[in-house]
């Protein structure tokens, strides 16, 4: 079935009557896109290109122009959608011009509706043509660390790496506990309720997608509350630094060629001979397999310095996988953030204060308060326990996080259009406005 917007008998029947009145010239389509116009010429070019190339398919299949075919789907679709509903509105809108009252009151209710959902397509056909992140279809591996705040900072990055565990056990998400090491000599019972104090955790999240949906959780989190040591009653404020970094597979049959470990173009590609890897004893708990067999593994990636160190399993084979899952992960996060600086470059400069770094705190969680804020999108949830324990609450604030990454790269992408129909001069640079 389309999918156009419900007109009723008594409106078709009324726009079939012939009208006297004069025409009414509708707003341009500059005005009435509720879409700039960059991102709508875009769009048309690309949709064209889709409908070129799927006329071509048919004719004689590629395999190539079927794989291109289906990367402008996204954007042809939404398109489509958006042009449909503003034909709605359009017809809607001629329809308040009406003689008969009843007829008026039917197209105003419709148009509200209308135009929300109107308002809604815009925002996706703007997304469809954000570029794609290329690990947005991969698992992922999210790292808790502690900041800033001495051993509050270790309690709390317990609670937030539980506080994952718990929302993936909700949503049904599948997850593998890479590393969880905690302080020597320290006791939990310090901390808040059953937390242990962090010296570092990793939690694999394998399904499909999982780097799209924990992107936005990545910086520095901060926390507000009053230690179970401090006496005086006095609020400390700590932090805990979260990575989320893609997860690739060692099966490469899983993983586009492009990211294929053994290609020396990729640049997930790591040469075993740049890499140093050093057997070491365990360390820590675990009776009489501590210190007793060399089941720990470092991995040195010496070009870049990164260092990996794994002795979560009894078996040195198991310990070596682990590192190198680690390792690849931390290079390829690393080599990706060095191509987007490059293009980040080119980017409006108040959009390039927006960017989130390492360094930069985007979500607090005040007990005191009883809430928990999210700096990037603004939003304030109550209700802290549930966000703590991975409930409903958590969904909210990770959503509107998300939303505000679309909305970062909607207005990036904007600024790059604009930036590229810019008119020139004869010199080459671009006329200033």
């Amino acid at each position: 079935m389309l999918n156009v917007q419900w007109v009723c008998r008594r409106c078709i029947k009324a726009l079939a009557q012939p009208r006297s009145r004069p025409f009414l010239r509708l707003a341009s389509s500059d005005a009435q896109t509720n879409l700039p116009l960059v991102l709508l010429q875009r769009a048309r070019l690309i949709a064209a290109e889709h409908d070129k190339l799927a006329s071509a398919l048919a004719d004689d299949f590629d395999s190539k122009i079927a794989k291109r075919v289906g990367e402008l789907s996204r954007v042809a679709g939404a398109l489509k959608e958006w042009e449909a509903a503003r034909s709605s509105i359009t017809e809607l809108s001629s329809l308040l011009q009406s003689q008969d009252a009843e007829l008026r009151q039917l197209a105003k209710d419709e148009l509200s509706t209308a135009n929300a959902k109107f308002s809604i397509l815009a925002t996706a056909l703007s997304a469809s043509l954000t570029p794609r992140d290329p690990f947005a279809d991969m698992p992922c591996l999210l790292e808790v660390r502690p900041g800033p705040g001495g051993m509050e900072g270790r309690y709390f990055a317990d609670a937030v790496f539980r506080m994952y565990r718990q929302y993936c056990s909700r949503k049904g998400i599948r997850t593998n506990v890479l590393k969880y090491e905690t302080v020597d000599g320290a006791e939990s019972s310090t901390g808040g309720a059953s937390e242990s104090p962090i010296q570092e955790a990793v939690l694999e999240i394998l399904d499909v997608g999982a780097y799209d949906q924990f992107r936005g959780e990545a910086g520095m989190h901060r926390v507000q509350r009053v230690p179970t040591t401090e006496t005086s009653g006095r609020t400390h404020t700590s932090a805990v630094a979260v990575w989320v970094l893609p997860s690739f597979p060692e099966d490469e049959s899983n993983m586009p060629n492009e990211q294929s470990f053994n290609d020396p173009n990729s640049i997930f590609y790591v040469d075993p001979r740049e890499v140093k890897e050093e057997k070491m004893r365990a360390r820590g708990a675990g009776g009489q397999h501590v210190n007793k067999t060399e089941s720990a593994i470092r991995l040195t990636h010496e070009p870049t310095g990164i260092t990996v160190s794994m002795q979560d399993s009894r078996s040195q084979h198991r310990n070596r996988e682990a590192a190198w899952t680690l390792l690849r992960s931390r290079i390829g996060q690393r080599r990706r953030e060095e191509r987007e600086e490059e293009a980040w470059a080119l980017r409006n400069s108040v959009l390039s204060k927006d960017k989130i770094t390492r360094g930069n705190k985007i979500r607090t969680y005040n007990y005191s308060q009883d809430r928990c804020t999210d700096h990037r999108s603004g939003l304030d949830v109550h209700n802290l326990p549930d966000v703590l324990e991975g409930g409903e609450m958590l969904d909210k604030v990770m959503e509107s996080a998300k939303e505000w990454l679309v909305n970062r790269d909607i207005e990036a992408l904007i600024a790059e259009e604009e930036a590229a129909a810019a008119p020139t001069n004869k010199g080459g640079k671009k006329a200033k406005k």
